[in-house]
Order: C-alpha cells, then structure tokens, then sequence
C-alpha cells in the first residue's frame, strides 16, 4: 500500500465527490435493508390471516406492499445509480490526470532516459499499467464502502433479531471470501500469461507485416506461419486454463450461499418452533444473507486489485521519480547568431563505457559550414546530441555565440534549430502535416510549404501523387522511397526557418545529382550548419570538415586541404569515387 499513497493527492482533489458516493452508497444499502425489515414484517402480519378471515385487507396490504417495494426500489436504485456516477466517474478523472502526469513526464525526461528504456515498457505503463491502478480507485473504494456499510447495516439487524443464528449464517461468509480471494489469484497469474502470449503474438504478427517484403524475398512464409501457429497454440492452451479456473468462480458462491441459505432455514426452523423467532425473521436472514454475499465475495476481488494496483503503481512511480538530467535554467530570450565552438570535448556513454568523443575541439562563424566524415561508431552522431545539448558533456566547454550551452535559454535554442536525424521518422499523417511539423505556426501559409519542399527537392515527386500534399502516409512513410522520406524530413527542418541546420547522413539514400541541388539550395540560404555523411560529396563544399576515428579528429581542414594531405580522408574519397565510376 505505500507504493499507492502517491495517488492520496488525486483523492484529496476529488474528496468531496468521493464523499458524496460515500453517502450514496449508505443511502442504496439503508433502502435494501429496510425493504427486507419491512417485508419481513408484513410476513408476520399475513401469517395469521386465515383466522382472521378479511379478503379486503388482505388485497389492501397487498397493493401497499408493492407500492412501498417499488418506491424502496426506485429510491436505491437512483442512489446506485449516482453512486457509479461519482466513485466510478472520479476514477476516470484520476486516470485522467495520470495519464497526462505520466505523459508530461515522458516529455520532460532527456535522450538518455529513452536510451535506457524499451518503448513497450513505456506504453505499458502508461495503458495496463494505470489501468489496473483505475480499478483499485474505482471499483475497489467502491466496494470497500459498500462492504463497510451493509455489513454494518445488515449485521446489526441480524444481531437484533437473533445473536445465535446470526453466528452461524455467518460462518461460510469469511471461507467465501478467502476461497475467491485464492481463485481470483490464480486467474491473475494465468492472465498474466494469457496476455504475455497475446503481446508474443501481436509482435510476431507486427514484425510478419512490417517485413512482409524480407520474408517473402527469402521465402521464410512457411518458418513464420509455423512460428505463428506454435503461439496461436499457447495462447489457447494458457486460455483453456484460464476458462477453467474461472468456471470454479460462480459455482463456489453459489454453494456457499446455499450453505448460509440453508443454515438460515434450518436453524430459523428450529427457533421458531421453539417460538424464538418468527417467520418474518426467518425471511429476513435469507435476504440478509444475500445482500451480505457479494460485499464479501468482494474481499476476495478488492484484495486482489490492490495487490496489482500497487504492483502497476510501483512501476509508475519509479518513471515519475525520474529526475530530469537536462533542464532548461534560463528563460531569458535567446536568439542565435550563428556561432558554434567546441573545447576539449569528452564524452562516455554511461551504459556501454563507449568513450565516444575524445579532446574535440572546433569552431564555426555565422553562415559557415562544417562536414564531419567517419566509419560508423566514430562518434559523429555523438557530437549532435552534444550540440542539440540531449547529452551532457564529460569534460570540455560548447559554447553558443560564446556563452556555454548550459547558460543559454535551451528551448529558445532548440526551437532555432532544424535538425533531421538519421533515423528519419514520418507519422502516419498527410504529407503536409508532416512537413508543417517542423513549424511552431499552424497557419502557416501554402507558398511557404512549397518553398520549403521544392528546397528540399520533394515537391516535384509530392505534386505527382494522386492528392498531392494531402496524400496520406503508412506506418513510418511506408509509402515513400527511402530518398523521398529523407527530403520530406529535410523540408520539415527548412519550413521552420533554422539559423543552425544539423543534417546527420541524411541524403544517404538520394543520387549524387539530387544531393548536389539540394545542397546547392542550403548553401544559398547563408546558415550555419553541421553535416554529417559517410559520403564525402555530401561534405566537400563545407568549410571546415573533421575526419573522425574512434571519438577523435585524426584530420582537419578544408576539402582540398585535405586531398592535399593524401591521409586517410584522401584515400576514402578516391575510393568512394572509384566506386561510382564501376
């Protein structure tokens, strides 16, 4: 239960609805309870009719009775009703509120976090997770409330009416909740089976349609439709066992109502015919050992939510816990002018013990250009996280038109940046949105988007799709070439207007022809910028450009520079021209 005190602040926030189903719930339970007194009752009055002979009275009691049952009826049912309308309604405001909590901290936590962590994991604490949590909020509150008060309700007109028959109807109550309370564990360790078998398959059959292509290329269809069949079989011999436990569940109630039932017949027989108790009060111990069944049916279900709501909780905590390793300290307005400096740069990934950038050192003026070149793991993509400040540097300074990065305004920075990462990501949206993306403005106009597509030398392949820009794309830009995906994800950079581009090898998967015009319209816009490419074309005309191995420059200078050097630079771009040429 300590893990579930963190969400005593959404129950103080919604306290007074709580309260209010509280007393709703009192209300529903007083009526059920005084419908059975009464009936009861009027059981008494009718037990001696005969002798007493008056038809009329009788059909007058009659109606009176169904009258009064139906108002006692109307009454709890409303206060049911309001019931579900506050408790159940607060916890969905709360999973609300979760949600959104856990979701801001998501937004809020740096690149190093999601480097640690696996998507589902994420997802999964953010749905099933919190959802379990709901049920603990919601039904759970709801229930203890209910037992708390029939039980109060109902034990004490019990007690009144007969101490002795009270104790044992009660006897087979507490084994009925101990039973359930098993049952309902074992249903939640086979569920978790259940649905761990159903993620396996989900996954199985999310990966079969993303590589469709790959499969049937190496013709593995009939390996993966086996591989898919052996989990469909799992899946049902775990859901056989699941169906079996919970056929236990209803037959195990009703047993044990029977037991209470039938202690309450027999029991209240032998009373009353020792002139104890009456008739009525025999009828009103069967009623009462119904209306107390499912309250303590409950324990068993209640026990069993708290327990995975505080194990779903425990993992929701240790992510709100998280601290931010990277926060924006200055809110000053920050605009940027163009230079970028790096002094004795060292940076280690903490997991690996990578040491991935080693004593860099470089600097680049206003509209100036840099092109970093490397075999892969040589840390390039390492300097951008550096530069976009998602990591924090070991050692060394980066300083941002001469002021170090962790004084400057970060997200007035980050917002003057443009940036298409390797790794280019589309959403399964138009063309458009995905382009408008890089804007803060929605309204931005139409030339604008155009201007920053034909930039990036996509609008030309865009205006030839049957809707154009409004043409939607699959998962991922399914739909698109791997060049094209790359240009839309450079005109998403350019539409913002950059003042610092990063480009991180992403014209990898265009023609030389189509990366010269591309870079010829970057050039022409005077910003500064850092290339990265493992293709030297795409870095010639740079200004300055590193020739990285192992985290560290091993040369430096403009391209002819360079070629003059005949180092390790030189031999990669004959090499890569050769190539070209063959």
């Amino acid at each position: 239960m300590k893990s579930l005190s963190y969400l005593n602040k959404y129950l103080f926030k919604y306290k007074w609805r709580l309260l209010l189903g509280a007393i709703f719930i009192i209300g529903s339970n007083w009526f059920k309870v005084e419908m059975t007194n009464y009936f009861g009752d009027l059981t008494d009055d009718l037990t001696g009719w005969e002798t007493n002979g008056d038809p009329t009275l009788l059909l007058y009691k009659a109606l009176k009775a169904g009258g009064y049952f139906m108002l006692l009826s109307l009454f709890s049912g409303f206060l049911l009703f309001m019931t579900r309308q506050t408790i159940i309604v607060v916890s969905r405001l709360i999973e609300y509120d979760l949600k959104n909590e856990i979701y801001r901290q998501y937004q809020r936590l740096s690149f190093s976090f999601y480097k640690r962590n696996n998507t589902g994991d994420l997802m999964n604490r953010i749905s099933e997770d919190v959802t379990k949590v709901r049920m603990y909020l919601g039904p759970g509150i709801m229930y203890t409330i209910n037992l708390t008060s029939i039980s109060i309700l109902v034990i004490k007109n019990m007690l009144d009416v007969s101490p002795y028959l009270t104790g044992f109807v009660l006897i087979p109550l507490p084994l009925m909740s101990y039973i359930i309370y098993k049952v309902s564990s074992r249903i939640n360790k086979i569920s978790t089976l259940v649905q761990e078998e159903q993620s396996h398959m989900s996954t199985l059959v999310q990966e079969t349609f993303t590589g469709i292509r790959v499969i049937k290329a190496y013709g593995r269809t009939q390996e993966i439709e086996d591989k898919f069949n052996a989990s469909s079989e799992n899946y049902k011999t775990k859901n056989m066992k699941l169906v079996l436990v919970n056929s236990l569940f209803m037959p195990t109630i009703f047993i044990l109502i029977g037991v209470s039932t039938i202690l309450s017949i027999y029991l209240g027989g032998l009373l009353h015919y020792n002139d104890q108790i009456s008739l009525g009060d025999i009828l009103k111990f069967i009623f009462y050992v119904n209306m107390l069944t499912w309250p303590f049916a409950s324990i068993g279900f209640v026990t069993s939510m708290i327990q995975r709501a505080a194990a779903s909780q425990t993992r929701i905590n240790e992510f709100l816990k998280e601290e931010e390793e990277i926060t924006n300290t200055n809110t000053t307005p920050f605009s940027f002018s163009g230079k970028i400096e790096f002094r004795n740069v060292s940076y280690t990934y903490p997991n690996s013990g990578i040491n991935a950038i080693k004593n860099l050192s470089f600097k680049i003026e206003h509209g100036e250009s840099l092109g970093i070149v490397g075999k892969t793991g040589s840390g390039k993509s390492t300097i951008l996280n550096l530069l976009m400040r998602h990591i924090e540097a070991d050692s060394g300074e980066i300083l941002i038109d001469d002021i170090h990065i962790q004084d400057i305004n970060l997200d007035d920075y980050r917002n003057q940046t443009g940036v298409v990462p390797q790794d280019v990501f589309l959403f399964s949206d138009t063309i458009r949105n995905n382009i408008q993306f890089g804007c803060m403005d929605d309204s931005i106009a139409e030339k604008q988007l155009i201007a920053a597509a034909k930039e990036a030398y996509i609008h030309h392949n865009i205006i030839e799709f049957k809707d154009g820009y409004g043409t939607l794309l699959g998962e991922r830009g399914v739909n698109l070439s791997g060049g094209q995906k790359q240009r839309v994800s450079i005109a998403r950079a350019l539409i913002r207007n950059p003042k610092l581009l990063l480009l991180d090898d992403c014209l990898s998967a265009v023609d030389t022809e189509t990366e010269e015009i591309i870079l010829t319209n970057l050039a022409k816009k005077k910003i500064t910028s850092l290339v990265i490419s493992h293709r030297i074309s795409s870095i010639r005309n740079a200004n300055i450009v590193l020739n990285l191995e192992n985290g560290a420059v091993i040369e430096q200078g403009t391209h002819k520079e360079l070629m003059n050097a005949n180092g390790s630079y030189s031999e990669l771009y004959k090499k890569q021209l050769t190539e070209k040429e063959d």
